[in-house]
């Protein structure tokens, strides 16, 4: 049984853990109701004006345009690819199946500068008629390299804890391949699809680097507050625009560890690495 002393010091630790990651973003939210445009500490006065200036801001609402289209564009992919991945590599016994396996995990650990540099040196150089010009569609399969593995994790680990012998069931009383896909197989995944859906929809809609290297003309909005941050005229629309994305990156990523949570054993396979 773990001591009084004991529990206090894991409760402190717990606590200098979430002020070490959370302090800054909370910094960063009150700088977005700063009557003032400069970033001084401490504030002197509170504002919700700049709210209305990032609303009526073209520049952001465009982006936030193409960041939601390359988010739901590269999720859909994910969705596809990372499913079909899984049940190939968890239903099938083949040569080379765990060398597939590393290989689809392995882009979320690769550094996002290499991933970047590699497809926009493929974009570039694909011959007549097969050259791409960058935009919308290289951001959404930029995006979709890194986002096929959170799909892939939960979907595997949950055919893993599901048993085969449902299915082989299903086809031993007739159903095709599709029918026992549907009334068997795809209810015991719904909700691990959708929480890697929206853990790959949250981890596209805030990627940086990547997208640098892929977006051509076009602004996502994380790339237009980088472009924007060094404008003090426009910091106070920055601020409000980083706590939006803040939240928009979390709903789904809260919603997926409740689905996480409340199924049986469900268990969302996390973002590997950082970008």
């Amino acid at each position: 049984m773990t001591s009084r002393a004991g529990t206090w010091l894991l409760r402190g630790l717990t606590s200098l853990t979430l002020a070490f990651v959370y302090l800054p973003l909370l910094v960063i939210s009150l700088y977005a109701f700063n009557e003032r445009r400069s970033l001084v500490w401490p504030i002197e006065g509170l504002t919700t004006r700049w709210f209305g200036r990032a609303i009526d801001n073209p520049g952001v609402r465009d982006a936030l345009l193409v960041s939601l289209k390359a988010a739901l564009g590269a999720t859909a992919i994910a969705l596809l690819l990372g499913s079909l991945a899984a049940l190939a590599v968890a239903r099938h016994r083949f040569f080379g199946r765990d060398a597939i396996s590393f290989l689809v995990i392995l882009p979320i650990a690769l550094p996002g500068i290499v991933t970047g540099m590699a497809l926009n040196a493929t974009f570039r150089n694909l011959p007549e008629p097969f050259g791409v010009e960058l935009g919308l569609f290289t951001i959404v399969v930029g995006h979709a390299t890194f986002c096929i593995v959170v799909v892939y994790n939960n979907v595997v680990a949950r055919l893993r804890r599901t048993q085969a012998s449902l299915e082989e069931a299903s086809a031993d009383l007739g159903a095709d391949a599709w029918q026992t896909f549907r009334y068997v197989t795809f209810p015991q995944l719904k909700t691990a699809l959708l929480a890697g859906g929206l853990l790959a929809f949250a981890l596209s809609f805030d990627e940086v680097i990547v997208t640098t290297f892929t977006a051509g003309p076009d602004q996502t909005l994380p790339i237009w507050i980088l472009n924007n941050l060094s404008r003090p005229n426009q910091l106070p629309i920055v601020n409000v625009v980083a706590v939006f994305v803040i939240l928009l990156s979390m709903i789904p990523v809260w919603v997926a560890s409740r689905l996480s949570s409340e199924s049986a054993g469900g268990g969302v396979a996390g973002r590997a690495g950082g970008r």
